[in-house]
């Protein structure tokens, strides 16, 4: 089943690669890069990050889960860690990352603060003969009635009843209105098997060896209305695109829409990939935005 977007609104998804952190030895560093990455896909409102292998001749898989580990810690809301996350030696210094103040990460704990129709994010606690208790972050569990899920299985709700015997139902995440978060994936195929087997309707490679946005902005700005399912790739911090794609043995023309530079002129010799995720994503927020004025 595929991940919902809220309604009315495109899907966006960024790809990363899974040597984003490999250039850092230390693993607090190594954290302090994964939380700027966060922190820009909750604030660009991006609805999923792919990590994907960008070098197939060697093992990254413990690159990989560290990344997809600490965007998703992010990613939970305070409350659901406790149940979700086990003590783990990769989450050692989670203590430093940014929190995200996003709509699902409530600041409101407490029972009497819930609202008919609020949504919230909840776990599985119990399950008896009424249904399944969730914790949504207040001092009791509220109840669905009905609901059969296992323990530990992270659910969307709606609170139809307040009070101290508070009741929800469950939801697709994509009922809410306003941006719900993002979903971390892995991706253990090559990068273009990904690309094809997921139906993008747009796809966005960012390099420095590519077109100038400025020269082809108002050609994407027509492709970006028209889409519903985006995807912006990023390089590594050791490689660009092409080269990570020539790996591959594909030419990246044949995978991306566009090809393009979204820092002309750059006054550094090179640009880090979290750089470049804050820039090219605030591009396409404000063509986002335009679009939007427009219509």
């Amino acid at each position: 089943m595929q991940p919902s977007t809220p309604r009315g609104r495109r899907r966006l998804s960024v790809a990363i690669p899974a040597s984003l952190v490999a250039d850092i030895p230390h693993l607090r560093e190594k954290t302090s890069r994964i939380g700027f990455i966060g922190r820009a896909l909750a604030i660009f409102r991006v609805d999923e990050v792919i990590i994907y292998l960008d070098q197939p001749s060697r093992d990254q898989s413990e690159e990989t889960q560290l990344i997809a580990t600490l965007l998703s810690y992010m990613e939970t809301p305070q409350y659901l860690r406790k149940h979700l996350f086990k003590i783990m030696p990769d989450l050692r210094y989670v203590g430093t990352l940014p929190p995200l103040r996003t709509p699902h990460h409530p600041l409101r704990n407490g029972i009497r603060d819930l609202k008919i129709g609020e949504y919230r994010e909840g776990v599985v606690t119990s399950i008896d003969e009424h249904g399944a208790e969730i914790d949504v972050g207040v001092e009791k569990p509220v109840l669905v009635r009905g609901f059969r899920a296992p323990t530990k299985t992270r659910v969307t709700v709606k609170i139809t009843k307040t009070g101290k015997h508070a009741e929800a139902i469950p939801v697709d995440k994509g009922e809410a209105e306003t941006y719900w978060g993002y979903e971390v994936t892995i991706s253990k195929r090559p990068f273009k098997e990904t690309v094809k087997t997921r139906f993008f309707d747009l796809v966005i490679a960012t390099s420095r060896l590519g077109r100038n946005f400025a020269e082809v902005a108002s050609e994407l700005k027509a492709r970006w209305e028209k889409s519903k399912k985006i995807l912006i790739v990023f390089g590594a911090p050791t490689q660009g695109l092409y080269e990570i794609m020539k790996q591959e043995g594909v030419e990246l023309e044949s995978l991306a829409d566009y090809v393009i530079n979204t820092i002309p002129n750059q006054g550094t010799e090179t640009v880090r990939t979290e750089e470049a995720i804050y820039a090219t994503l605030s591009i396409f927020n404000s063509l986002s935005r335009i679009i939007s004025m427009l219509n």
